[in-house]
């Protein structure tokens, strides 16, 4: 069965500094495939060329047969490909279900606004169960947990009927319930949509993930089930940092420093937004250790 998002031979430059080198990525439709790496693996930069916000200096990109490069960002949603980014873009001031309705006529005439409807849209409707948000339907989203948010952003997707939707770290600063719940409503979605999904929480990656594209100084470094990435000695290495070299003895017996070889913690979550190259762009791969979310 042929891909529905095909990539071949991709590379990405940003002043002389290769994001993305002769990457090939697939994913087929109703999978739900997680996309992890080191900080500056390139996972935003692979988003921002799928979106548009990025054109390569190669490769070729399809979507269901038709090529994406050099297509303009709102053609490109109009075919059915759907973003959320790192920080959650909702309408505080309208209700759960006005930020819903608003998002439903995005696919409609310009007139469709002008009228006014009773009730419910089915898509809205339908959405409001699949988020959890019913409810809180008529309550403004400004009052909604940082969890809510992102399920109803989610939402805003879903009601515009995309083919692909492409989630970027959509569970990072949430409780566990709210993280349990996430991945609950990702399966949900994945029965009626493909579902690219970028994380570093790995205890939430073991629990809900199926296929997995490691990638590592933007090229693809393992592809497969949960438990194959995380037996492959080079996705350790890469994740544990230098954790496996020699600690040279130091008086007293501790290590350097007193830290752990390859502890660092993860750099800082760029705010999300509609900025061409996204967090990732043009910054040198920086060794991580686990997120500090249950490592491998």
């Amino acid at each position: 069965m042929a891909a529905l998002l095909e990539i071949r031979g991709l590379n990405v430059v940003f002043d002389g500094f290769r994001a993305v080198t002769d990457l090939d990525f697939s994913v087929h439709s109703g999978e739900l495939r997680f996309l992890i790496g080191p900080n500056g693996a390139g996972k935003t930069t692979l988003i921002d060329v799928i979106t548009g916000l990025t054109r390569p200096a190669s490769g070729s990109v399809s979507f269901d047969g038709r090529s994406l490069i050099g297509m303009r960002e709102h053609r490109i949603v109009r075919l059915g490909i759907g973003r959320t980014f790192q920080t959650s873009v909702v309408f505080e001031k309208l209700t759960v279900v006005e930020n819903l309705d608003l998002a439903a006529t995005f696919r409609k005439p310009i007139t469709s606004l002008l009228t006014r409807r009773r009730g419910l849209l089915p898509a809205v409707a339908a959405a409001l169960e699949t988020i959890d948000l019913v409810d809180l339907a008529d309550q403004p989203a400004g009052i909604l947990s940082h969890g809510q948010r992102q399920w109803l952003e989610i939402g805003m997707l879903i009601v515009q009927q995309p083919r692909l939707l492409l989630l970027d770290e959509p569970v990072a600063g949430m409780s566990r319930a709210e993280r349990e719940r996430t991945g609950e409503l990702l399966q949900a979605v994945a029965k009626d949509h493909t579902v690219i999904v970028i994380e570093h929480d790995m205890d939430f990656l073991r629990r809900f993930a199926n296929k997995v594209t490691v990638l590592h100084e933007g090229r693809l470094l393992r592809e497969g089930t949960v438990a194959e990435v995380q037996a492959d000695p080079k996705v350790q290495e890469v994740y544990l940092g230098r954790a496996k070299e020699p600690v040279e003895a130091v008086p007293g017996g501790a290590s350097p420093g007193g830290a752990v070889p390859g502890g660092a913690s993860p750099g800082e979550a760029v705010p999300g937004g509609a900025v061409p190259g996204g967090a990732e762009s043009g910054t040198p791969a920086e060794p991580m250790a686990s997120s500090g979310k249950g490592g491998l």
